[in-house]
């Protein structure tokens, strides 16, 4: 089982859009002169990978970000528009023709082709290489042949160069949101001088990765220090109004707090969760909130006998007062959910949930007891991603709305708490959060809910949830494709898998010396807005 855009963290990282209520601006429009010949500094936690088919979290995200243009970017609807492709069209679905743009280059002067995109791809898809971003590529003809200890073939059938800007990709079955998956960081090009030879990546390239972004590598990567980017002048595209940037490594996000404060640090991309109360005071108009698609839940073990009921389900999330947590511990930097996808998604409805999700004790304890729940419960969650008060919250609000012993129980890393579910060790309930790939109802529901989701930890199986997210992702038009989706997100509230519990905002702060600072879709700074005050 994969594990794709899960959270880790309670103060999140990840995506933006329209839709959910703000609690403070949202962006900084600035005023005065600025000057493009200074360096701004950004808080990262130290990446896992700077390979784009290998980076799965957000710090390896946000420096690709710079180093790199994605074929697509999303505007305010959510909806694809072209940028480093000059089109992306299909008239099935299935068939899609690339035209990338001409004018591209890498950063060390390779022209960038069509044959840049197919490379990485099959590098990214090949199973020996072990990207960790390899699942994005399996709805492409062939990818099966890639995988296993000895694949049967090297590169995918489904991929064909037409000409040095054109390539076609051909699915394994219709899929209408492909263009938009186009977005994610797997999808971008390496050059020829990534390769030692052809499909062998060298060793020495995530030290520096060469990319054909606004940005390229000043030096090589320090671990756990920093990783600084320059203005890279050749690139075709909107450039960026600052010099170049230092990304950051910070151990504790306390720490970044205090640089910001005192305009060391210029951007953190994430207010730590025990200062949440001070930071708008601390801050003044510094202090930012914009919405992000991310998407905290607890989540049953459908296959213990104790939760197997979906009554129980109902039951425990009846028993939980959603608002008073969001208020009390996030003091109103997330807001409450009822349904099973993000509010900035096209296809979203509120309160999809019904019944189950609305506050109230006494409903909940009757139908507890009538369903035979269990008389202990343990919520399990990882100790190093700031659960603990919201857990001892709802532990608390179970025990005197259920009246059951309800304990939380820590796993040292989040990692420890997903090897123990995959092998279904008794962990009771526990917490998980979701941050889109790309904006699509289907991110959310396929690999957190179908049979084979892969990131279905719960052992949830529904043959028409299947069937009608199937349906959605070959429909052939987003009309059609939402209905179905909604379909299926209608049979999630009957089955309660899992309990949704609250959506996520980006919540930042920044230095006197930075204006128009913004966070897109995936809580990343936005590279090309941010100026230098002078």
């Amino acid at each position: 089982m994969r594990v794709r855009r899960l959270a880790a963290w309670t103060a999140l990282p990840l995506a933006v859009t329209l839709g959910l209520a703000a609690c403070g601006s949202g962006g900084d429009g600035g005023s005065g002169s600025s000057d493009p010949n200074a360096a701004v500094s950004i808080q990262i936690g130290e990446p896992q990978h700077l390979v784009p088919t290998n980076t799965t979290e957000t710090s390896g995200s946000q420096v690709l970000a710079g180093l790199f243009s994605p074929l697509v970017d999303y505007d305010a609807q959510n909806k694809p528009y072209e940028v480093a492709a000059e089109s992306v069209t299909s008239s099935d679905n299935k068939v899609w023709t690339i035209k990338l743009k001409d004018g591209f280059t890498f950063h060390n002067g390779e022209k960038v082709t069509a044959e840049d995109y197919v490379n990485a791809w099959n590098y990214g898809a090949y199973a020996p290489n072990g990207q960790g971003g390899s699942y994005f590529f399996e709805k492409i003809a062939g990818y099966a042949d890639l995988q296993g200890e000895k694949p049967k073939a090297q590169t995918m059938s489904g991929l064909k160069k037409v000409d040095d800007l054109t390539f076609t990709v051909t699915l394994s079955e219709p899929y209408i949101d492909f263009k938009t998956m186009l977005g994610y960081n797997a999808f971008y090009p390496l050059p020829d001088a990534a390769f030692s030879a052809p499909g062998v990546l060298k060793d020495s390239y995530e030290q520096a990765p060469i990319g054909q972004g606004p940005f390229k590598m000043k030096g090589t990567w320090q671990h756990d220090s920093k990783i600084d980017v320059e203005r890279y002048d050749a690139y075709p595209g909107e450039k960026p109004k600052v010099k170049g940037v230092e990304f950051r490594v910070y151990q504790q996000l306390s720490a970044a707090y205090a640089d910001v404060l005192g305009d060391n640090l210029d951007v953190l991309p994430t207010i730590p969760t025990e200062s949440l109360s001070n930071a708008p005071t601390d801050l003044g108009d510094r202090y930012q909130v914009s919405p992000m698609s991310s998407f905290q839940f607890l989540a049953f073990p459908t296959f213990d006998k104790d939760f197997s009921n979906p009554d129980v389900r109902k039951a425990i999330s009846m028993a939980i007062d959603r608002d008073e947590i969001t208020k009390s511990v996030f003091k109103g930097s997330q807001e409450p959910a009822r349904s099973f996808v993000s509010p900035v998604l096209p296809g979203y409805r509120e309160n999809t949930a019904g019944s189950a999700a609305e506050f109230n004790p006494t409903e909940a304890k009757k139908l507890y007891q009538a369903a035979g729940g269990p008389s202990k419960i343990v919520i399990s969650y990882n100790g190093d991603g700031g659960h603990k008060d919201w857990v001892d919250a709802t532990a608390n609000q179970l025990k005197a709305n259920l009246g059951v012993e309800v304990v939380g129980s820590a796993e040292p890393k989040f990692a420890d708490l997903l090897t123990k579910v995959e092998k279904k060790q008794p962990v009771g309930m526990f917490r998980l959060g979701w941050v889109m790939d790309y904006p699509s109802m289907e991110d959310y529901l396929g690999p957190l809910y179908s049979t084979n989701g892969s990131s279905n930890y719960y052992g949830y199986s529904n043959p028409e949830f299947d069937k009608l997210v199937k349906e959605g992702s070959a429909a052939k038009t987003q009309d059609e494709a939402i209905a179905k989706y909604q379909q299926a997100e209608d049979i999630l509230a009957k089955d309660m898998p899992v309990i949704p519990l609250r959506f996520g905002e980006n919540v930042y702060g920044h230095s006197s010396k930075v204006k128009n600072v913004e966070m897109d879709l995936f809580q990343r700074v936005n590279l090309v807005k941010i100026e230098a005050a002078s």
